[in-house]
């Protein structure tokens, strides 16, 4: 039997052995293909067609599972209505306004439309922009699903299920495309559109009695009148441009609004209906004074429509420069 030290010989003797030789580096040709052991990187053709079936397996579960999973998401999802909506969506119950033409693209965040009337090229911008902007208004092709389902709509006579209306533009003048929306004449037509909240339905300011302070005095007049001449009409979200501050309110001028003064109450709530086109109102500016800019403010009012000047909620502004 070994004693203690002989057994801390044979350790140490062991720990300061000679490592065994590695064997040789396989040539690259063997890597791939070693015809010792018949293995190509390693690994058997046995070896190779297990590890195979294993990830094909594992990988075609993994498909399988994903591919269950959003199978049963969009079970849940609607193509026309939204999972979410009014309240309980992020856009919320408060449309905006929009307005077009638009600057360039290069200038995106600017708001200011400025051109010299006398001009085609000058202006040529804001006329093409508002072509490519109403083409759909135009062309009913244009819109997926739009065409046999469009109605002729009135305040008595709101669209059947399955109908949209129609947004007739080709007899706005001065603000058609025919007449260059009337750019040339150093009075341009400004198109303002509402935007889209499904399931939203307006409340409308339809008493000329029961009016909010900040509403302009010239559309609580146009209220009154209509009230009096076409009741059945005051089912209407209301619009108002004027200018932000004195100076501009003494600037901009006459403002002319068409069709009506609004967005009719038949294209609400919006569905989403296929073939379906927002209402627009097009602001024409008689005579706005030229050399100057002109800030100018667009409201749609409506009983639950918030205006916040600084949020630009319920409002849009845009600026205008004619030399």
């Amino acid at each position: 039997m070994p004693t203690i030290t002989e057994d801390c010989i044979d350790g140490f003797q062991q720990y300061y052995a000679r490592p065994p030789e590695r064997p040789k580096k396989k040539s690259l040709k063997q890597m791939i293909y070693d015809s010792e052991d018949n293995s190509y990187f390693g690994r058997s053709m046995e070896s190779w067609a297990k590890i195979g079936i294993f990830y094909v397996a594992f990988y075609g579960v993994l498909a399988a599972l994903v591919a269950i999973c959003m199978w049963a998401f969009f079970q849940t999802l609607d193509p026309r209505i939204p999972k979410w909506t009014l309240d309980r969506s992020l856009i919320g119950t408060n449309p905006g306004l929009g307005f077009r033409p638009l600057p360039p693209v290069d200038n995106v965040e600017s708001t200011l439309i400025w051109y010299k009337g006398t001009q085609h090229e000058n202006y040529k911008h804001w006329t093409d922009s508002l072509d490519d902007f109403l083409a759909v208004y135009k062309v009913p092709g244009l819109t997926p699903g739009r065409g046999q389902n469009i109605y002729n709509c009135d305040y008595n006579q709101p669209p059947p299920k399955g109908q949209v209306c129609d947004v007739d533009i080709k007899s706005w003048s001065p603000c058609t495309k025919e007449n260059n929306y009337s750019y040339h004449k150093s009075a341009p037509c400004i198109f303002l559109k509402l935007n889209k909240i499904y399931g939203w339905i307006p409340e409308y300011y339809n008493d000329s009695r029961d009016l909010p302070e900040s509403m302009p005095a010239s559309l609580k007049n146009y209220i009154g009148e209509m009230e009096k001449t076409q009741p059945h009409k005051l089912n209407t979200i209301w619009v108002s441009c004027e200018g932000e501050n004195p100076a501009d309110q003494e600037n901009i001028g006459a403002v002319n609004y068409l069709p009506v003064r609004g967005f009719p109450g038949y294209f609400y709530p919006y569905q989403n209906s296929e073939g379906y086109l927002s209402p627009l109102v097009a602001v024409h500016f008689q005579r706005p004074k030229r050399g100057i800019i002109i800030n100018v403010e667009c409201k749609a009012w409506a009983r639950n429509i918030i205006h916040d000047r600084k949020e630009r909620i319920g409002s849009v502004h845009y600026e205008l420069l004619i030399d």
